[in-house]
């Protein structure tokens, strides 16, 4: 006789599950939820979630949300789903999933051209940042952070707010040069504004974007507390995880040859 899988430790209604606010994502709203249960030991591993009408029940929401929740935590490798089984948790700690399905060679080595652009400016900026900014350009900041993590809420991909966080960041340096160096880059400077959408992993986008969000906080943190080593450090984590991600697909694309280069 086959043992059963395990069952959540709580029923789906002593869940500690609040209703969806239509201010954000509700997809993402609906996995971050999820997410936590699981991370929390509330749904063990090896159980299966609620089905997709009782989520609806439960959240209050379309089965379209619930489906593109549990897409999310499956990129994420939280969750397993077999058609006519249901969903299973399989893990309980996020992988990073990659936010692009393919890129072309050409297009990864645009971007590390300025993320080594950025690299080489964006740390010391930040440092001097904390040293140097004023308390109206401490608010400025926070607003830049607050407006990025908004723009994500709603869905988006956040690229002008992204830009903004990192350029209001640059102009409180008090220092011409750098913003006449960072100034012509634009939004373009935002490494996934050169991304067709063919080549975005949409499951995977609403995780990558929190990972920036938690990381541009850490930066924001270190520049508010006037800590510029730490500013320095915060910034640099902050491009060494691009860096290595596109510098890998630019190393794929050219082992795969020409193909790999033309792929949109």
């Amino acid at each position: 006789m086959s043992a059963k899988a395990p069952q959540s430790n709580l029923p789906p209604s002593e869940l500690a599950l609040q209703r969806i606010s239509p201010q954000e994502s509700l997809s993402r709203q609906i996995a971050r939820q999820l997410g936590e249960q699981i991370a929390q030991g509330k749904i063990d591993v090896g159980a299966k979630l609620p089905t997709e009408t009782r989520l609806c029940e439960l959240f209050g929401v379309s089965r379209t949300a619930v489906r593109e929740a549990i897409a999310l935590l499956r990129s994420q490798g939280l969750i397993e789903t077999q058609r006519g089984v249901g969903s299973r948790v399989v893990g309980r700690e996020r992988r990073h999933a990659s936010p692009v399905r393919h890129i072309r060679a050409t297009t990864a080595e645009e971007i590390l051209q300025v993320l080594e652009l950025r690299m080489g400016l964006e740390p010391q900026a930040a440092s001097l940042a904390a040293q140097r900014h004023t308390p109206q350009e401490a608010l400025r900041l926070q607003a830049a952070h607050e407006q990025f993590i908004d723009a994500c809420r709603r869905g988006g991909q956040a690229r002008h707010e992204d830009y903004r966080f990192h350029r209001t960041i640059i102009e409180a340096t008090h220092n011409p040069c750098f913003l006449a160096l960072y100034q012509p880059l634009h939004q373009e400077a935002i490494p996934r504004a050169r991304l067709l959408a063919g080549e975005m992993e949409e499951d995977a986008v609403g995780g990558y974007l929190e990972r920036i969000e938690r990381e541009h906080e850490a930066v924001l943190m270190a520049i508010l507390s006037g800590d510029g080593d730490a500013a320095f450090a915060a910034m640099q984590r902050h491009f060494d995880r691009p860096y290595q991600m596109y510098a890998s697909y630019q190393v794929a694309g050219q082992m795969a040859g020409p193909m790999a280069g033309d792929a949109t």
